[in-house]
């Protein structure tokens, strides 16, 4: 009987130090948590990032730190720097300010400003986002900023501050330059702090105002589409940041050098949401 007693504390000591230590096998057919998360859609962008649009976090990348182009997305900075430099200053974006000389006739997507118009910042912003005028881009440049060079200079400082390790402007519309890039991690960044103005806001989730249409077709296609910019160039390739929001959820996507670029930015925020448990409906 002693011995019996014996050999059954050595087997439920034995029992009990298997199941301390982890070792007893998970029930056949359990699976974990990761098994059912979905798969991230195959994406065609050269670089790609989805990212949580509040807490920053990322949900998706593809060469996310690798050199790109950003084209007309370069005028998120602009926008965001514009904004910050009138609440810096106290000035009403309703302020007119006059079109200078530079800014007449710049290559590209225009709003055809003419030397010595007066036009307000909040046309000028619109006429730059929705539109993408690069004679807007650059006028704003230069009234903003003293000049188109120091508010470039501005603008540069202002993605360091951010903590944009890749990036370098040369010029506030995204013109092709071969000294003008950035990466889609970085372009995420800038993004996500310029929402958080919410005159920013306003704009790029803005289908149109007075004579201008948003190009950007995310908010009109996209269930929860809030923006933000498209851009191309021959040299640059087609990218869009685009954002959207359901259900107390937010996402920002880039897409650089995509020609599939709406179907591969909606393809990643379905992904996302779908991550984040979110249905398909508007906010």
């Amino acid at each position: 009987m002693k011995k019996f007693l014996i050999a059954v504390c050595i087997i439920v000591a034995f029992i009990f130090g298997l199941m301390l230590f982890g070792y007893v096998a998970e029930p056949a057919g359990k699976t974990t948590a990761a098994e059912h998360l979905p798969q991230p859609p195959s994406v065609g962008a050269k670089q790609a990032i989805l990212i949580d649009g509040k807490t920053g976090e990322v949900l998706f990348e593809k060469n996310a730190d690798e050199k790109g182009y950003p084209a007309s997305t370069t005028k998120i900075m602009t926008a965001m720097l514009t904004l910050e430099i009138c609440d810096e200053v106290g000035a009403d974006i309703c302020q007119k300010v006059v079109i200078p000389e530079e800014a007449v006739g710049v290559e590209g997507s225009s709003l055809y400003l003419k030397k010595g118009d007066k036009k307000t910042i909040e046309e000028l912003l619109y006429g730059v986002m929705l539109r993408s005028g690069n004679d807007g881009a650059t006028a704003l440049a230069a009234t903003m900023g003293g000049n188109v060079k120091h508010f470039v200079k501005l603008m540069n400082e202002r993605a360091e501050e951010l903590g944009c390790t890749g990036t370098h402007f040369v010029n506030p519309s995204g013109l092709f330059d071969e000294d003008h890039y950035t990466t889609a991690r970085d372009l995420a960044t800038i993004a996500r702090q310029a929402m958080k103005n919410k005159t920013f806001r306003q704009v790029v989730k803005t289908k149109s105002w007075k004579q201008y249409y948003n190009k950007n077709k995310t908010v009109f296609q996209y269930d929860g589409g809030t923006g933000i910019k498209i851009g191309f160039t021959k040299m640059s390739g087609r990218t869009l940041v685009a954002s959207s929001s359901r259900q107390g959820e937010s996402l920002i996507c880039v897409v650089l050098a995509d020609g599939n670029w709406f179907n591969d930015a909606y393809a990643l925020m379905d992904y996302g949401y779908e991550v984040k448990g979110c249905d398909k409906d508007e906010e």
